[in-house]
């Protein structure tokens, strides 16, 4: 299969799935939850990647008041803050972060600031300068406020960035921005990214003499 090349000016990342795998914890976590509720956890799981907390337990008991989403959201966010066992990166993300740490990046990312430091940490892969957390948005993914505002903190045009997600909220969220979206991983698959990538060995990161980012996907 040929590689396809994308062209940009800023890159915009997510972290669970895309470049550290939490899988562990979060179903950890969320299978405990969702038993305690009453739920199916494997239906749960399901809903969980991608959202913040409050939104994925909004979705799962709509019936529910938000105050006590919001409420167990920080319970939890605690929760897996102080569980990193099983914490890797994706396979390829050190590499990939060390080719794109002099070019135009941001994290864009479902955690707070404390989770992300903690999984980032654990993966052993460096955080970006500029990054948009939970705290620093009014709404969770699949909104696009979360890429459009680091689109913004990095000075770029929103059809100028490319998104790299794993999850359904995510790549929707990175469509609704007007970005392009790389798939990272088998979960990606099925959400129609523009492109879709087994791992993130299947990318090479080419910098261009005039600021801009050519990105070389082998989509096998």
């Amino acid at each position: 299969m040929q590689a396809t090349v994308l062209e940009a000016r800023a890159l915009l990342l997510d972290m669970d799935g895309t470049l550290v795998n939490s899988d562990a914890v979060v179903e950890r976590c969320w299978r405990r939850w969702a038993i305690a509720q009453g739920l199916d956890p494997v239906a749960a799981l399901k809903v969980v990647h991608g959202r913040q907390g409050y939104a994925t337990m909004a979705a799962l008991l709509p019936d529910r008041p938000m105050e006590q989403n919001y409420a167990e959201n920080r319970i939890m966010l605690a929760e897996e803050t102080a569980d990193t066992e099983g914490v890797v990166p994706v396979v390829g993300a050190p590499a990939f972060m060390a080719a794109i740490a002099a070019l135009p990046h941001a994290l864009v990312t479902s955690a707070d600031e404390a989770l992300a430091q903690a999984r980032m940490t654990a993966a052993a892969l460096p955080m970006p300068e500029t990054r948009v957390t939970a705290e620093m948005v009014g709404a969770s993914k699949p909104d696009p406020e979360g890429f459009l505002k680091g689109a913004a903190e990095l000075g770029f045009d929103p059809a100028d960035c490319v998104v790299f997600e794993d999850s359904e909220a995510g790549i929707a969220a990175g469509r609704a921005a007007g970005m392009r979206v790389v798939g990272v991983g088998p979960r990606a698959a099925a959400f129609a990214p523009d492109v879709l990538v087994e791992d993130l060995t299947r990318l090479r990161v080419e910098a261009v003499a005039d600021g801009s980012i050519r990105l070389h996907v082998d989509a096998r």
